[in-house]
Order: structure tokens, then sequence, then C-alpha cells
């Protein structure tokens, strides 16, 4: 199994090293939930031809649906092709929800199940976002303070509810807004150019679908996962986005991880990468007051991923 140490995080690697080591050792430290989660509860947001779409939602402890929390929406990945939000990304929704938060999983539709186009992908985005803000209050969320985060795909759609304006559904009361206020993004597509993901299928609107093109002042902090042996994104991408991030005076930090492919993130193929992700999210959210506390994650020795 290759290394999951990151060559661009904010802190320098011999301190990173010391907080990794230190996790062995610290007092009330939990296993970090992997394989996929089963939700508290599944509630339907939106009617479509094509079938209805539902959350997935994972509750704090003891959690009542009283006062307000933060939430953290999170998008599964597949090219907007495929996928399935049982699958991804349930195991981090459950992981934030015992650090406080709510953990939110929409479906949105994809190509091969509904038949539909990444348009309408991000149409029930910009939906699920706005579904959970109108009813932040029966829920015990904060409107205020809902991050949106995914990875590839989902991560395409997390950050263009932040940046990317229009591909709204018909009808759809757009004066609740379906910006997130932070971002986490796990090997996002970040530009869907000609020389960028799936340009293909978006060619028609590239420029106004895709978040590189559409990067202002107002974009939400964000941290940023890649790994260097990405092969549908490259080092460049990423780089160039944190760099036209920097340049409009927002926040993204970008976090490149030697050796690692596309989907290094998921449990499924490396508990060690996929605990060690979340240890840096989880630090990410305290920052911004989202969260409080050390990360409740035990860090799993390198050698577990052999078993997989």
């Amino acid at each position: 199994m290759r290394k999951c140490t990151s060559i661009g995080k904010s802190r320098p690697a011999a301190q990173v090293l010391c907080c990794v080591i230190a996790l062995f050792f610290s007092i009330g430290m939990v296993q970090a939930k992997t394989g996929h989660q089963k939700p508290d509860e599944t509630l339907l947001f939106k009617k479509t031809e094509q079938g209805d779409l539902k959350l997935l939602m994972f509750y704090p402890p003891a959690y009542k649906k009283a006062g307000k929390v933060p939430a953290i929406v999170l998008f599964f990945g597949g090219g907007w092709v495929t996928g399935d939000n049982a699958v991804q990304m349930t195991a981090q929704a459950k992981y934030f929800a015992s650090r406080g938060l709510v953990g939110i999983c929409p479906m949105y539709r994809v190509v091969k199940t509904h038949g539909t186009s990444p348009k309408e992908s991000l149409q029930d985005a910009k939906s699920s976002m706005r579904w959970i803000r109108s009813h932040a209050a029966e829920l015990g969320i904060d409107p205020d303070r809902i991050i949106a985060g995914g990875g590839s795909a989902g991560g395409h759609l997390a950050v263009a509810t932040a940046l990317v304006d229009g591909f709204n559904e018909p009808g759809e009361d757009t004066s609740v807004s379906c910006l997130p206020q932070a971002l986490v993004l796990f090997n996002p597509v970040f530009d869907n150019g000609p020389e960028g993901y799936g340009y293909d299928r978006v060619k028609d609107y590239w420029e106004q679908f895709s978040p590189m093109q559409n990067i202002d002042k107002d974009i939400p902090p964000s941290i940023v996962f890649f790994g260097t042996q990405d092969g549908y994104v490259p080092m460049t991408t990423a780089k160039e986005f944190k760099a036209r991030v920097d340049a409009v005076g927002g926040r993204c930090d970008l976090h490149l991880y030697e050796g690692q492919q596309h989907g290094f993130f998921n449990w499924f193929k490396s508990e060690y990468c996929y605990a060690i992700l979340l240890q840096e999210t989880d630090r990410f959210l305290n920052s911004l007051g989202y969260l409080s506390g050390d990360p409740t994650i035990e860090i799993p020795a390198p050698e577990a991923d052999s078993a997989h």
C-alpha cells in the first residue's frame, strides 16, 4: 500500500507525523466507522419524472431535532453517470454525526439509473441544499452553517452549488439559497473544459457548468484532497484551482497525497487513508467553529489495507 502522506498540507510533515503517532495513544479515541452505514432516517426531498429523490439522514447521539446544529451534505461520485447515496459517503456522514453534525447523503439523478444528463444532477444537488435549508427549523439544523462536500463528480456538485449560477429546477423557489458555508472536497472535478473532465458530456454548456471558470470572491472556505496519481484530474488542475481561489482572497486548503489514485478517500480503497482524511477534515471544520475538540478517529496501521 502506498503511504497516505500529504505533500501539500498547511502543517509541516514532521508535525503531522507527530499528530498521527499521538492518535494511537490518545485517551477516548474511537474506531472510525467504515462500511455502508444505515441512516437514522430517510426523507423525500424531491419528486421527478424519473423517480423520487431522498436524503439519508445521520443524526448525532441522543439527537432530538432541537436547537440549531451544523449539517454536512455529502454527494456521491460516479461521473454523473452512476452511483448511489447508500453506497458512497455514508461512512463519512456517520462519523461527522458522531462529532455533533447532522450528516446528509442526497440522491441525485444519474445517466444509468434515470436516463438524465449532468444538468439534472446539478439541479438535484441545488434542490437538496434548498430543501435542507428551508426545512432547517424542523430538522434542528442551523441554516447558516451548512457544509457541502463530496467525492469526484459529487465534489463537483458540492462546489458547483457554491459557484455555478443557473441549472436550477424549473419552478423552484430560488429565493432560498443553495450556497454552502464551507466545502469538503475529495478529488473533485474542477474543470469541465476541453482539457478537463467530462467535456464530452457537457460541451454545450461547459463554461457555465465548470467551477474553475466561475470562481469568485464569495467562494466558501474549502479543504481539498487529491492523490498525486489521480488519473482523472491532474495535479496541475488542483493547483490552478487553489491559485485562483487565493487570487480572489479565498481559503483553499489543498492536500496532496503521494502515490494515491482517484477515489483513495473511500474506506473500501484504504481504511488508513479514509481515516487520515477524516482527521484532516475534522481539524478544518474545527478551525471554522463547526466542531470542537480533537478528532475522534483511531488511525489503523497502514498494513491493515493489505487485507482488502
